[in-house]
């Protein structure tokens, strides 16, 4: 019995191929123009990444974000913001890995599900430096073309265009009600 006996098909399609996740905790160290007495504030803002797949198995994610310390000095009587651009480069190591997909082509997504957030902001036990710990958190997902089977049913069921007709029949019109809004507005 041959494949096509069996009404068996395979179909040509896009699907996820790949799946990973990847938190990462660090810490940015910043030199001010001063030498800091107290940290007032820490801001991360101005997220910007991409990714590409860089082997069969992993995603690069590579990206920045700007980290803008409010802190106080001279004896914390003067105080300044200063803003640093910090850059980074992440690997995602895709847990989930279909090997049977088709060709080389593959369409990377990268979602953040945690943005760079900062969890503290302290000065350098040697003085002159402040430490900022960050905390990120990706998932990605890799699409690429792949093939499956499935079964046909040679007893399935045809449509007439009938079927799908959506007329609405006059006694149905009758039965519908024109103040049905009003009637749930008053509550």
């Amino acid at each position: 019995m041959s494949f096509l006996d069996q009404q068996y098909r395979e179909i040509i399609t896009k699907a996820v191929i790949g799946k990973g996740r990847k938190f990462k905790q660090e810490t940015d160290v910043i030199t001010p123009a001063h030498r800091p007495s107290s940290i007032l504030g820490c801001w991360i803002i101005n997220h910007h990444y991409h990714a590409k797949l860089v082997k069969e198995d992993a995603v690069e994610i590579r990206g920045s974000y700007d980290a803008n310390i409010w802190y106080a000095y001279n004896d914390n009587t003067k105080t300044e913001v200063i803003t640093e651009r910090i850059e980074y480069c992440d690997t995602v190591s895709l847990s989930i890995k279909d090997k049977q997909h088709i060709g080389d082509e593959c369409e990377v997504i990268a979602k953040v599900i945690q943005q760079p957030n900062c969890l503290e902001c302290r000065i350098d036990t040697k003085g002159n430096k402040i430490k900022v710990d960050v905390e990120r958190e990706f998932l990605v997902e890799v699409i690429g073309e792949t093939k499956i089977c499935v079964k046909v049913d040679p007893k399935g069921k045809v449509h007439d265009s009938d079927d799908w007709d959506n007329v609405i029949s006059d006694e149905e019109l009758e039965t519908i009600d024109p103040d049905f809004l009003d009637d749930h507005e008053e509550e």
